[in-house]
């Protein structure tokens, strides 16, 4: 499999760039073709994350020509600089937190953070195919540091077909792997993900049925259950493997216009098995005896093209079981529900310019443990600054700061057996931080 996603990226990237040589961006003749616009928008990874909907858009606007082939490209890459007030305890979410990498008080990188690959195919009005590539050796769960071989592979991060067209029928369909409906799991920061996005957002197998029409969004996911995908566990006869659909998300949303470019939405989101379900001690990827649903409501509010208000909250109906740890002197937290509140705002400074300006804010949390427990709470807050250059290319600044370390492995103790009653997780662990960077796209 890596040999074929090798060969794929290398030829797509061949092709992408002998077609720009032969023709310009959104061209009228050729059969690859480029729309940078569109491909920022399907791979950016925290700003919108209802991936299918942009698509159906897309389509529905006439974006996309039938019978040809879009191809996209993107590269992230970043200055990050952090400082913890506890050792090895960096508790910022957009790099995944391992010993191996973070050793001392202090952290400092300039790396690539990612590259993708899309391939968008609209066969005709109704039948698209759609499939995208990742490299993400800072985000991956391979073992090792960040030049591990184990943490620089290439992956299908998403592929699906999709079956609708919004011009003639308010129905759509869709297959393959896909982010799940569930909940407002975006940011407004230019790079950085929500941390409620890092507890809930979801990704898996499955089948999706919608419905837009009128300002009005309602969808279903049949999902795969099995604990191999992000946020969706659900128990499959005690194998961690997705192979059966028992998982499901539904949610409905309603926007509501007024003015000339203003709009407000609400809506609520159930899926029925969550990540937060193991006994303890908890590790990635385990099974769970039973599901844990969680449900969500969120709300956005747009006015005109400058300001953007926006608040979600999640929470699991059932306690973490695995969030008691039943040694001494740990066992006198209970094991806690999990919850995730975001709330943040955005306010553009010129939005009808060749680079548009934009200032951003954000605060979102996880709670996983009982008040007081080493593992109660991770906050997040940030504050970003972008420029936003030909619809496709960004550079940005934030700065961050996070209060709490609580990694969902083993995040209330049992990965040291000689000491049970102890954990890694630190609830006064408190960093700072700074990113610099760009994603260009084309």
């Amino acid at each position: 499999m890596k040999t074929i996603l090798t060969l794929l990226l290398t030829t797509s990237m061949w092709v992408m760039l002998h077609a720009q040589n032969q023709s310009t961006t959104n061209s009228p003749s050729g059969f690859v073709r480029l729309n940078s616009a569109l491909s920022y928008q399907m791979l950016e990874g925290n700003q919108d994350l209802r991936k299918t909907s942009i698509l159906l858009n897309a389509l529905k606007e006439g974006q996309l020509e039938p019978g040809n082939l879009y191809l996209g490209a993107s590269i992230v890459s970043i200055v990050d600089y952090q400082k913890s007030n506890t050792d090895s305890k960096f508790a910022y979410l957009m790099r995944h937190p391992t010993a191996n990498n973070e050793i001392g008080e202090t952290v400092s990188e300039a790396v690539i953070h990612s590259v993708q690959l899309g391939i968008t195919a609209p066969i005709n009005s109704w039948l698209t195919g759609y499939m995208e590539v990742l490299y993400d050796p800072e985000q991956s769960f391979g073992a090792g540091t960040i030049t591990a071989l184990g943490r620089n592979q290439l992956q299908l991060r998403k592929g699906y077909l999709l079956v609708g067209d919004l011009n003639k029928f308010p129905v759509y369909l869709a297959i393959g792997k896909m982010d799940g409906p569930y909940g407002q799991t975006n940011s407004v920061s230019p790079f950085t993900n929500s941390t409620m996005w890092h507890a809930f957002g979801t990704l898996g197998f499955g089948a999706l049925v919608g419905f837009n029409s009128g300002g009005f969004d309602a969808s279903f996911m049949a999902v795969q259950g099995g604990a191999q995908f992000r946020a969706l566990n659900a128990p499959v006869e005690g194998t961690s493997v997705p192979s059966r659909l028992n998982n499901f998300i539904a949610d409905a949303n309603y926007t509501l216009t007024f003015g000339a470019s203003s709009s407000f939405t609400f809506g609520a989101s159930y899926v029925h098995g969550t990540n937060y379900c193991q006994e303890w001690p908890i590790a990635h990827f385990q099974p769970c005896d039973d599901n844990n649903p969680a449900s969500s409501f969120y709300g956005r509010l747009n006015i005109g093209e400058k300001f953007l208000l926006k608040g979600a909250f999640s929470k699991t109906k059932n306690v973490w079981p695995g969030t008691h740890n039943p040694n001494p002197p740990l066992d006198q937290y209970a094991a806690s529900e999990v919850s995730s509140l975001d709330a943040g705002a955005r306010y553009v400074f010129n939005p009808n310019s060749s680079v548009v300006y934009a200032l951003s804010g954000e605060f979102s949390n996880f709670v996983a443990g009982d008040d007081g427990a080493p593992w109660e709470r991770q906050n997040q807050l940030v504050f970003g600054f972008s420029a936003f250059m030909n619809n496709s290319a960004m550079l940005f600044a934030e700065v961050f700061n996070t209060q709490g370390y609580a990694p969902l492995n083993f995040i209330s103790g049992g990965d040291d057996p000689n000491n049970p009653g102890t954990t890694h997780s630190v609830r006064d662990a408190n960093s700072i931080g700074i990113v610099l960077g760009g994603r260009l796209t084309l």
